[in-house]
C-alpha cells in the first residue's frame, strides 16, 4: 500500500498530519543520538563523572515519560493543536537552555543548564508521542497498525542520522553546539507542518465521553501497573535524599497511592479491563526487551566483537528496523499475521536472535544473528499502541500515552538497569571461577552493583576494565578479566531472551482468546469487549 494513499484516512491533510509526526520524532531521534555522542566532550569540556552524565541522560528519559503520560491525558480535554505547540516551544526553548552551557563556568552550573535542557527536550518528545499516537490512529481507523508503524520508522532514523552527525562533526572539528542545534532542523519543519492545520477529534471525544468514562477501561487494573511504575520510579528518585530508606519508600508507597486513588475516585471504582491491564504489563517488558536491550547492545556487541564494529552493528539494525517498518500492512494483508500473531512471531524471532548474538565471535554471524533481533523488535513498540487503540476505543488517547509511559519507564528503571547489573554480575562470577586471587583484586574499592531484589555484588572495576580492554599488549591477568567481560555480556543476552519468551507465552494466550470470541477486529466506542 501507498502510505501517501488516503483512501484508509478520514481528513484531507491525514497524510500531512502523518508526516508531520514523523518529522516530530524523527527530531526527537536526531537530538537523543547527538546528545548520546558528545558525552564524552561534556565530561572532557566540565569534568563530569559518568554518575552526573547518567544523570543529564535520564533527565531526558523522565521528563518524557511524565510529557506522554501528562499530554495523554490533557490530549482530548485540549485538543492537538494546542500540545503541539506546547512541544515546539520546549523543543526550542530546550536549545537556549542547552547552550547556556559553557566553557569557564562552574560544574555546577554548567551542569544545571545541560539538565534542564535535557528535561525541556525529553518533556517535549513525550508531549509530541502524546498527539502523534492518538491522532495518527484516529486519522487511520480502519489501519491503524500500519500507519503508527509508518509514524515509528522515524525513530530508528533519526538515530542513525544522530550518529552521523556526531561522526562528521569528530571529523570536521565542528562543537557540540553545531552538532546538537541539527535537530533543530526538522523541529522547524515539524512546527511548520503542523500550523495552521485542522485537527479531528478522537472518537471518544466525538461521542462526548467524558474523562473519569474514558479512563474506566484502565480503571484499578491498569491503574495498578501505572501506579507500580510510578512507585519504582519516585523510590529511585527520593530514597538518595534521606538517611534512612524507608522514608523515600514510603513517600513513593503515597504518590503511588495517590495516582490509584485518584483513578478509582475518577472512574467510580471501575475494576477496568483486564486485557488492557495485560497490555500495560506486556508493554513494559516492550520497554525493557527493545530500548532497554537498544541502551546495551552496541555495548554489548563492541566488548565482544570491536567498538568500531558494535557501532556498525547497531547502526544496520536501525536502518533494518526503519525500512521494516513501512512493511506492517503488507505483512498484515499479504502474510495474513493480524497485529497479536505479528507480535507473537516477534517475540519469537526476539528470543532467538538474541540467543543468537550471545554466541557470536565474527562479524560475519553477528551480522546476521542481529538481523533475526532486528526483525523481532522491529513492530513491537508501535503495534501494541494499535492493538490498544483498535481494542479500547473509548480511552481516546489516554491508554495508549500511558502506555508509552509504563514502556518508556520500563526502559529507564528496569531493561537499562537490569541488563548493567547481570553484566556486571555474570563477569564477575565468571572472574571468580578462573581465579579467585584476580577476582579478589579487580573487584575491590566501592564498585558495588544491585538491582530491584537481587543481592548486592562487587562489580569489576570499571576504570581497570575499559583500561584492559583498550590495551594493546595485554598481560595475562587483563586478557583473563577481558574474557570474563566477554563471558558476562553473553550471559546477560541470553537473560534478556527471557522477557520475549514471556511475551510470547502472553500473546498466544491472546491469540487463543480471540480465537475463542471470532477472531481479533477493532471494535468501535459503542462497542463492549
Amino acid at each position: 500500500m501507498n502510505p501517501m494513499s488516503n483512501q484508509d484516512a478520514i481528513a484531507p491533510n491525514a497524510n500531512r498530519l502523518l508526516w508531520a509526526g514523523f518529522t516530530a520524532i524523527l527530531a526527537a531521534g536526531i537530538g537523543f543520538g547527538v546528545r548520546g555522542g558528545i558525552f564524552g566532550t561534556w565530561a572532557a569540556d566540565f569534568g563530569f563523572t559518568g554518575t552526573q552524565l547518567g544523570l543529564i541522560g535520564g533527565a531526558g528519559f523522565t521528563s518524557f515519560c511524565f510529557g506522554i503520560m501528562i499530554g495523554g491525558v490533557l490530549v482530548d480535554k485540549f485538543g492537538y493543536g494546542k500540545l503541539v505547540f506546547a512541544a515546539f516551544a520546549l523543543h526550542v526553548i530546550s536549545a537556549f537552555i542547552t547552550f547556556g552551557a559553557m566553557p569557564g563556568q562552574t560544574q555546577e552550573v554548567a551542569y544545571q543548564f545541560l539538565f534542564w535542557g535535557m528535561f525541556a527536550f525529553g518533556a517535549a518528545n513525550g508531549v509530541l508521542e502524546a498527539v502523534s499516537n492518538p491522532l495518527v490512529a484516529t486519522l487511520f481507523p480502519n489501519n491503524r497498525n500500519h500507519y503508527l508503524n509508518i509514524l515509528h520508522a522515524s525513530w530508528p532514523l533519526g538515530m542513525v542520522l544522530g550518529g552521523l552527525v556526531v561522526y562528521l562533526g569528530n571529523k570536521f572539528g565542528w562543537s557540540w553546539k553545531v552538532q546538537l542545534s541539527f535537530y533543530l532542523i526538522p523541529t522547524i519543519v515539524y512546527g511548520a507542518m503542523f500550523f495552521a492545520q485542522k485537527y479531528p477529534k478522537s472518537e471518544a471525544t466525538e461521542k462526548g465521553l467524558k474523562f473519569g468514562e474514558m479512563l474506566k477501561d484502565v480503571g484499578l487494573l491498569g491503574g495498578a501497573v501505572v501506579s507500580f511504575m510510578l512507585y519504582l520510579f519516585f523510590k529511585g528518585l527520593l530514597t538518595p535524599f534521606f538517611d534512612n530508606p524507608i522514608i523515600g519508600t514510603l513517600l513513593a508507597s503515597l504518590i503511588a497511592v495517590a495516582v490509584l486513588g485518584s483513578i478509582a475516585v475518577l472512574t467510580g471504582f471501575a475494576i477496568g479491563h483486564w486485557m488492557l491491564a495485560l497490555l500495560f504489563v506486556i508493554h513494559a517488558l516492550v520497554g525493557a526487551v527493545e530500548l532497554g536491550t537498544d541502551g546495551w547492545i552496541q555495548n554489548i556487541t563492541g566488548a565482544i566483537l570491536t567498538k568500531e564494529q558494535g557501532t556498525i552493528l547497531f547502526v544496520f539494525t536501525s536502518l533494518t528496523m526503519f525500512g521494516l517498518r513501512f512493511c506492517a500492512h503488507f505483512i498484515e494483508t499479504k502474510l495474513g499475521l493480524k497485529p497479536i500473531s505479528l507480535l507473537f512471531v516477534c517475540s519469537v524471532l526476539a528470543l532467538i536472535g538474541l540467543n543468537l548474538v550471545s554466541a557470536v565471535s565474527a562479524f560475519g554471524p553477528a551480522l546476521g544473528a542481529l538481523l533475526v533481533y532486528a526483525f523481532g523488535k522491529t513492530f513491537f513498540w508501535p503495534t501494541m499502541l494499535a492493538v490498544a487503540s483498535d481494542r479500547f476505543p473509548r480511552t481516546g488517547g489516554i491508554a495508549i500515552s500511558l502506555m508509552g509511559g509504563v514502556g518508556m519507564m520500563s526502559a529507564g528503571l528496569i531493561g537499562g538497569p537490569g541488563l548493567g547489573y547481570f553484566k556486571d554480575r555474570f563477569a564477575a562470577e565468571d572472574l571468580a571461577k578462573k581465579d579467585t586471587a584476580i577476582h579478589a583484586e579487580w573487584t575491590a574499592g566501592e564498585n558495588k552493583s544491585k538491582f530491584l531484589g537481587f543481592e548486592e555484588i562487587s562489580s569489576i572495576d570499571p576504570a581497570k576494565l575499559e583500561a584492559a580492554k583498550n590495551s594493546k599488549e595485554r598481560t595475562a591477568t587483563e586478557q583473563i578479566v577481558v574474557d570474563a567481560d566477554i563471558v558476562g555480556n553473553r550471559m546477560t543476552l541470553r537473560v534478556d531472551s527471557i522477557i520475549p519468551l514471556t511475551m510470547a507465552a502472553l500473546f498466544l494466550f491472546l491469540i487463543l482468546y480471540f480465537k475463542s470470541i471470532g477472531g481479533y477486529r477493532p471494535l468501535r466506542v459503542d462497542e463492549q469487549q
